[in-house]
């Protein structure tokens, strides 16, 4: 088992679960198995509030606590208790519970436990891949129990082991690669694969654990489930995980419920099949499967609407839509409401969705106080592709380049293999200034992630814009043929054939577009770009205008974009500027 380093054990200090977290003696805090970054500071104060089981901690004391807690002299030492408690209620969320006590200090209220396991960085590190759908099972079904298993890992109160990203490891398994292959890839010390088969009245599922180091089967087990309760399948795939990693030999088929897991039983199983199936479907990315997601979705809430899982992901089916072309911003925003309706009782299951609440208070309201309300409300929570994507979004659309690049280079730790994260490097230098960054990154992500759309999206744009006008053309027409819907991935070949000087055939595209945004809604802010290219400044400001207007959820980023830089010094360009700059403006004044 790889040794991720540890405290020796003469310096260790008391380790804690309370709510979803946990405290880890080496100082390691985790959230569902992913870590949060807390400075020195935050750590020591956290560590004084758990040690004093429930009891008030005068200010004094926590300021001695944030001071001596800073890891070196560098680090921006929180200086009075009451930073000390809102930077961690900032980090930890709403379901952790710091008191005030009024003229005496602060006191820890959730319920907190110290326990004496091992820590994270000894914990066997996983990796989970997509069981195999055999013939007679829906090809949606195995992705949709092992991504539930994880889930459901994540939730435990004690560890057994770290997981590996869930999009690196299917980005591997589905470049074929052999599940020792994903396991040295991502580093893991175990790699778990299986079947789904179909049985007249039951699911079999087969799950193998695999020791990645020498190729040794640690355990192989098969669990029998009624067909007609698939939500099943992934509390009895987590519990296996459980308990063979804590050691047990049991039987899974024994008749016993599972301990540690309330067994799920769905309120609607129409509705959680619904969910299901929608899920696997709008993760395609392709324009008419999301758009069947969509009803799929909105189908499962009607029939079920405590299923706050089909509502997370409906409210970010709705934005990736919105961003690919496919929903106008006003349709997205409805459904991103409609998921996330006032007065609606998200729970911890549904904080997922704040980032999408926020999405729609920022780019469709122009609310950056609020939009920013409902990133810090979900701030504690851990890496996932479609919350880092939402605040990656944020961070560019604010044109804070550095925030944007942290946001990602921390994901990336922790799923190095996801190939959106690599492109969306590559976006942020490219916004930000940095060339010939972004033009290393681009073709790193080229070489890791051949035929991917969104790498080959962002490497149109950046190769044209740096001197590989006729690459770039090659990639973004490979790209609009497979995706002919993918509007901004016609906007960027319209792109790369003007910077080619091949006009005619852009402006034909541009034509095209033209007649399409008749029929439908076609984003307009990444055209602009290519009347730029065509010197056609005036038809390129229209377009940023059309942007403007319609909410284009490309639209602030665009502005930041260096291809645009010929129309800066227009002031119909510095008044589109200042719209961003008049809604920070407002915010910081409330």
């Amino acid at each position: 088992m790889q040794d991720r380093g540890s405290l020796p054990a003469g310096d260790r200090q008391p380790a804690y679960t309370f709510g979803k977290f946990r405290l880890e003696s080496d100082g390691t805090v985790l959230h569902s198995q992913q870590r949060v970054q807390l400075t020195g500071s935050e750590l020591a104060v956290l560590r004084l509030l758990l040690g004093s089981k429930g009891k008030v901690v005068t200010h004094a004391d926590l300021n001695r606590a944030a001071a001596g807690g800073a890891r070196d002299t560098t680090e921006n030492v929180v200086d009075s208790a009451a930073e000390a408690i809102a930077s961690l209620r900032k980090r930890l969320g709403p379901d952790v519970q710091i008191e005030t006590v009024s003229r005496r200090g602060f006191r820890f209220a959730s319920e907190a436990h110290e326990l004496s396991e091992t820590p994270s960085s000894t914990l066997p590190h996983v990796a989970v891949l997509p069981l195999f759908a055999e013939f007679g099972v829906a090809e949606y079904l195995g992705a949709a129990v092992t991504e539930g298993a994880i889930k459901l890992l994540g939730r435990q109160r004690l560890s057994v082991c770290t997981l590996a990203a869930r999009e690196s490891v299917a980005t591997l398994a589905r470049r074929g690669l052999s599940a020792l292959d994903i396991g040295r890839a991502v580093r893991a010390d175990m790699v778990l694969t299986g079947t789904l088969r179909a049985l007249p009245a039951h699911h079999r599922m087969r799950a193998e654990m695999i020791q990645v180091e020498d190729g040794r089967p640690l355990w192989t087990e098969d669990v029998l489930v009624e067909r007609s309760n698939p939500a099943k399948l992934e509390v009895q795939l987590a519990r296996l995980i459980t308990l063979r990693l804590e050691g047990g030999a049991i039987s899974i088929t024994a008749s016993a419920e599972p301990e540690g897991y309330e067994l799920y039983e769905p309120v609607n199983r129409e509705a959680y099949e619904l969910y299901q199936r929608a899920r696997y479907e709008w993760q395609s990315l392709e324009r008419h499967r999301m758009q069947d997601a969509v009803q799929h979705l909105t189908r499962a809430i009607e029939l079920d609407a405590s299923l706050m899982a089909a509502r997370v992901d409906l409210a970010h089916l709705a934005i990736t839509e919105a961003f690919h072309g496919y929903l106008s911003p006003s349709v997205a925003v409805d459904l991103v409401r409609s998921a996330a309706r006032p007065g609606f009782d998200i729970g911890a299951e549904g904080e997922a969705i704040l980032p999408a609440v926020g999405w729609v208070s920022f780019h469709y309201d122009r609310d950056v106080r609020t939009a920013l309300k409902a990133f810090e409300l979900s701030s504690h929570l851990p890496h996932d592709p479609w919350i880092s994507r939402a605040r990656v979004i944020l961070a560019l659309s604010r044109w804070r380049f550095e925030e944007a690049t942290q946001i990602i280079n921390q994901a990336l730790s922790t799923d190095p293999w996801s190939p959106w994260l690599h492109a969306r490097l590559a976006w942020v230098h490219h916004l930000a200034g940095n060339a010939a960054a972004s033009v290393s990154q681009i073709n790193d992500a080229l070489l890791k992630f051949p035929l991917h759309e969104g790498i080959e999206f962002y490497a149109g744009i950046i190769l044209a814009f740096n001197g590989e006008a006729e690459r770039a053309a090659e990639l973004a027409a490979a790209l609009a043929q497979r995706r002919p819907y993918f509007d901004p991935a016609t906007a960027v070949r319209a792109y790369t054939l003007a910077v080619a000087g091949r006009r005619d055939e852009a402006l034909s595209i541009l034509e095209q577009m033209e007649w399409t945004g008749r029929e439908r809604y076609v984003l307009n802010s990444l055209s602009a770009a290519v009347y730029v290219a065509l010197g056609q400044p005036d038809r390129a400001l229209a377009e940023l205008q059309a942007a403007n207007e319609a909410r284009c959820p490309w639209f602030f980023q665009t502005l930041a974009d260096p291809r645009l830089a010929p129309l800066r010094a227009t002031g119909e360009f510095r008044d589109l500027e200042q719209i961003l700059k008049n809604m920070e403006r407002v915010a910081q004044r409330i």
